[in-house]
């Protein structure tokens, strides 16, 4: 899955995401990582909250053309996930061995001018 942490306002597109291992709740309405519990939100900025923190973040499956970020960024991808990433979800074995990427997001850069 994609995760990527929503943060404060002003940072909350230049957070690194990341690439890892999901596990989902019996009811499928939490989602467990890395020692985090996130439950579903209904806020703008992410569809998820870390339910310690109150954190914002975005969760969802990886797509195929890497466009995972709305906004130009970073994402790193967990080593545990990092061949099957590559191999199969992305269809690029040579890659295998790369572990960030810099994505130019689904907006590549382009922002809206302020009137």
């Amino acid at each position: 899955m994609y995760i990527e942490p929503k943060g404060i306002e002003e940072h909350k597109d230049s957070l690194p995401g990341r690439i890892g291992k999901v596990t989902f709740s019996k009811s499928g309405k939490s989602i467990y990582y890395k020692g985090k519990t996130f439950s579903r939100s209904h806020e703008a900025c992410g569809n998820y909250f870390d339910i310690e923190t109150g954190e914002s973040y975005w969760i969802s499956g990886c797509r195929k053309k890497g466009d995972d970020r709305l906004f130009p960024g970073i994402i790193e991808i967990d080593d545990d996930v990092r061949e099957e990433y590559w191999t199969k979800i992305r269809n690029m074995p040579d890659c295998k061995d790369q572990s960030v990427i810099r994505c130019t997001g689904k907006h590549g850069g382009k922002q809206g001018r302020r009137r």
